[in-house]
Order: structure tokens, then C-alpha cells, then sequence
């Protein structure tokens, strides 16, 4: 748990939770709001399809790849994800657009529709379709690649579409969140961009996780060294984040059992929230996406 506090409000007044324990009074009792670790859905979409997608293996959209490996491909549209998620209150998930085509561009609109403001987007995002994602009910746009050049980050880049988006909506670090895809070399965390295919010179600690965040809302941090691979949770990278990231922070790859979820809670602090991919039955898996809704109610309940 991030702190405690006592707020003074109305029965019906507005809260809001950063995994914390905050204590209110509504009219003649105090309640204990209890705020714990979330999960974070998402809906990965490749060719216009919902997808999991071993990230390493994705190679340029315009080429048929033999390397891809595909781990599950749904016949639902991603809009109907949506639908489900909006249905089961979740928030903080994202739509990945795993290239940028008609047809992927297509298919998260739809889902930005189907849950507005509940859901953030990436995938192909830059300085001239940003707040269009917005306008069309995105809650954060997440920026990746876009914000690095030739392995180097682009500071002039980041600036405009922190300028022009607003902090607060540029979850880039969900933005770099994905740009902080991260993969481990040389004993240190390395963002990776480009597919996840190209290194980048910047590696992940805490003053860089500190110079980020004045450029983002949250941050969206994929594993690659487990990510898709259903192999257990990275529970250095999820314990190197619950310690240094100075705002909200959601980690990706190798959840496999609700074992892993408990993992990341303690690895993290109760620091760090969390997304299943391929391991959730309604993608292929194992894992009961109900068990894990379940597991994310009891670890943000009310406590009276």
C-alpha cells in the first residue's frame, strides 16, 4: 500500500484510489477504502484481429514473417473485449494496435467506442493522430516508438505530444510504457523499440523513471524476456518498478496463475498494477479471466 489518509467527505461524494488505504467518513460511520494492486486488461490487435502475439517475434506489418509466433487469434471483435471490460469495471486497460493498418486502426476505434474513457490506445502513435484517438474515446494515448530515433530518444518529439496532449492524457509512459517495452542485456533493462526489435541506448533506473514521468500520466512496462511466453513473471523488472517508479505503474508478461498475481503484489510493493495476456482463458489460456477479475475485486474492495 502506497500511504494512508482520512479524507472528510459527502456519502455521495467523489474519491479517488491510488492503491492506498484511505478512510472516510460518510454520515454517522468511517469507512476504510482499501486500494490494492489492479488489473489492467487489454486487447492486442494485429491485421484487424485480436491477437496475442509472442512480442519479440512481431516484425514489420508489411511482411509475412515466418519467425511470428502467434500464441491465440479470436473470431470476437475487439469490441466486444471492450464490452466486457466496461461490463466487469475495469479500467486501465489498453488496445495495442500491433501495426498501424486500416484494418487494426479500424478495429480499436470500434473498441474505444464501445468503452469510452475506459480504455487507452497504442500502436502507430504520433503528433498528427494523437487526439484524434482521444476525440474518439481513449482515455490515454500510449506512444512507442514514435518517440525514438535510430536507438536514441527524441526529446523534441516527446515534448510536442506532452505540449499538445496534455501530461495527463499522454499516459506515454504508457506510451513509453510500451516504449518501455524492456528487455534485459547486460544485467539492465534496456527499452527496446521499433516492434520490440531495435535496442535503444536508454535503460531503465530510477532518474531515468524520473525524467519520464514529467512526460506521462503512467507507465506501461512489457517484460520481453517473458512476455507472451506464459513463463512466470520478470520479478526483478516488477521489483526494480514498485521501488523507483514516482507514478502509476502497470507491468506486462509471464502471468500465468493467480500465483503470479500475488507475486507481483509483493515484488512490487503493492506498487505495481497488472496485465494478463495470453495465459487468461478468454485468449487461450488457462487462467480464468473470472478467477482474475475475482482477485482484482478482492484486492480493491470496500472494507467497512
Amino acid at each position: 500500500m502506497h500511504s494512508s489518509e482520512d479524507a472528510q467527505i459527502s456519502k455521495s461524494g467523489p474519491f479517488t484510489c491510488d492503491n492506498a488505504t484511505i478512510l472516510i467518513w460518510a454520515g454517522p460511520r468511517r469507512l476504510s477504502i482499501q486500494c490494492g494492486v489492479r488489473f489492467c486488461p487489454c486487447i492486442d490487435i494485429h491485421r484487424g484481429k485480436v491477437k496475442q502475439i509472442v512480442g519479440s517475434t512481431l516484425q514489420d506489418s508489411r511482411e509475412e514473417s515466418s519467425s511470428l509466433i502467434t500464441n491465440f487469434e479470436s473470431d470476437k471483435p475487439a469490441a466486444d473485449f471492450a464490452k466486457l471490460y466496461k461490463d466487469d469495471g475495469l479500467m486501465g486497460g489498453h488496445v495495442i494496435m500491433l501495426g498501424a493498418d486500416p484494418l487494426s486502426v479500424s478495429a480499436a476505434i470500434e473498441a474505444l467506442h464501445a468503452y469510452h474513457s475506459g480504455l487507452q490506445v497504442g500502436g502507430g502513435i504520433n503528433l498528427g493522430n494523437a487526439f484524434n484517438y482521444l476525440e474518439e474515446g481513449a482515455s490515454h494515448v500510449i506512444v512507442m516508438s514514435y518517440v525514438f530515433n535510430n536507438g536514441q530518444m527524441d526529446l523534441d518529439r516527446l515534448k510536442e505530444l506532452a505540449n499538445a496532449v496534455g501530461k495527463e492524457r499522454l499516459e506515454r509512459l504508457k506510451e513509453l510504457a510500451n516504449a518501455l517495452s524492456r528487455q534485459k542485456k547486460e544485467g539492465k533493462y534496456f527499452i527496446v523499440t521499433d516492434r520490440w526489435q531495435k535496442f535503444s541506448d536508454v535503460y531503465l533506473d530510477e532518474k531515468v523513471l524520473d525524467f519520464l514521468a514529467g512526460y506521462a500520466d503512467e507507465f506501461l512496462v512489457h517484460g520481453l524476456d517473458v512476455e507472451g511466453k506464459k513463463l512466470g513473471i520478470d520479478e526483478e523488472l516488477v521489483a526494480l518498478l514498485g521501488k523507483h517508479s514516482p507514478i502509476p505503474v502497470t507491468y506486462a508478461g509471464g502471468v500465468t496463475t493467480v500465483a503470479d498475481l500475488e507475486t507481483v503484489t509483493t515484488a512490487g510493493m503493492g506498487r505495481v498494477d497488472v496485465t494478463v495476456g495470453s495465459a487468461l482463458d478468454i485468449f487461450g489460456g488457462s487462467l480464468g479471466y473470472k478467477d482474475v477479475v475475482a482477485w482484482h475485486v478482492q484486492q480493491n474492495m470496500l472494507v467497512f
